[in-house]
């Protein structure tokens, strides 16, 4: 078994939320008691991915204020944030104040690009502006100076009874360090360490240019080190990776062939770039802690790392994210070498 570079530091998990149309509550009530159940099991994070109009957690913000006042320990991020879907200078206030109320704990992913469907949607999310919104890095870069204290307004002072400040408030000192970009692509790598962001990187990266590999690994690798490259604090640089793991320790036999379905089902997409966007997908690793960990010691862009966010299959019950995420903290962690915080 190929040794790490990078004893693994830091466990974390990535939920999607989904709900039950019928039924909303309980599904976000299920993901509250797994954020819990993570915190017990001594994992560092617990992430939250971002959907709309769909049947999973449309407001992470609220999703991590509700879980920072039922947990004491565990950090609560977002992997992501479309920003396309948001006012910066809003989202800037709302996230400084759950990160006050979760007493510094919050992780903040974010991502640029225009939301998805957007012919369909701009009528309804940009009814007078859909024509010349800015989906750029020029939002994150908003985002990033109005959270790190940057001047809002060049207006400040006493009116009246009421007393204004010139930078979003509440302010939270340490927020700042704490964003993350969710980035596939190289550029999108680059400009995340030249901002001096964090950078996130999923089971999804671009094969850019088709004269060079197609091997996801080596892929995510370039873009791991051109982000340290261009990042201020260098090798220091925090990277988070975020596969799809499965362990089967303790599952049941039909748990087992209902993970193992799952993934094979996903295979074909894995095999080749695909659509315009030359997307590659890493396979989904399901098997033992044992077997996971010998695939992912040899897996060169696991191998750069320190942190991962294991991402958790969409589709199954509460009862199999319970089976993965025991197996998880007491199984496959300690044998990439982590340690459970206390």
């Amino acid at each position: 078994m190929p040794p790490t570079s990078r004893p693994l530091r830091k466990l974390g998990f990535l939920t999607i939320g989904l709900f039950d149309d019928a039924d909303p509550r309980r599904g976000h009530e299920s993901t509250l008691e797994i954020i819990e159940l993570g915190e017990r099991l001594g994992f560092d994070s617990a992430w939250l991915r971002h959907r709309h109009l769909q049947y999973g957690i449309s407001s992470p913000v609220a999703v991590m204020a509700a879980a920072s006042q039922c947990t004491s320990r565990i950090e609560l991020g977002t992997a992501v944030i479309p920003l396309g879907w948001e006012n910066p200078l809003r989202l800037a206030e709302d996230l400084a104040t759950v990160d006050l109320l979760s007493g510094g704990r919050i992780n903040p992913g974010v991502s640029v690009g225009p939301p998805m469907h957007y012919d369909q949607v701009k009528d309804a999310l940009y009814p007078d502006t859909a024509d010349v919104e800015d989906f750029s890095y020029e939002r994150v870069r908003r985002l990033l100076d109005l959270v790190r204290g940057k001047p809002a307004t060049d207006f400040s002072g006493v009116e009246g009874f009421e007393v204004f400040s010139d930078r979003v408030q509440p302010h939270s000192p340490g927020l700042g360090r704490r964003l993350w970009y969710g980035g596939g692509s190289l550029s999108s790598a680059r400009w995340a360490g030249e901002h001096g962001m964090n950078f996130l990187t999923s089971s999804v990266v671009k094969a850019e240019n088709p004269q060079e590999t197609t091997d996801f690994a080596q892929i995510q690798l370039s873009h791991i080190r051109a982000f340290r490259d261009h990042h201020p604090d260098g090798e220091a640089a925090r990277v988070s990776q975020g596969l799809v793991v499965i362990p089967t320790d303790s599952a049941t036999p039909e748990q087992r062939a209902r993970y193992e379905e799952y993934a094979a089902k996903r295979i074909p997409r894995t095999t080749s770039p695909q659509g315009p966007a030359r997307l590659m997908f890493a396979p989904d690793i399901v098997g033992t802690s044992a077997e996971i960990a010998e695939r992912l010691h040899a897996h060169v862009a696991f191998r750069e790392v320190d942190e991962v966010a294991f991402a958790l299959p969409f589709t199954f019950d509460h009862e199999d994210y319970v089976q993965i995420l025991t197996d998880m903290a007491t199984r496959l962690g300690p044998a990439l070498g982590w340690q459970p915080s206390a």
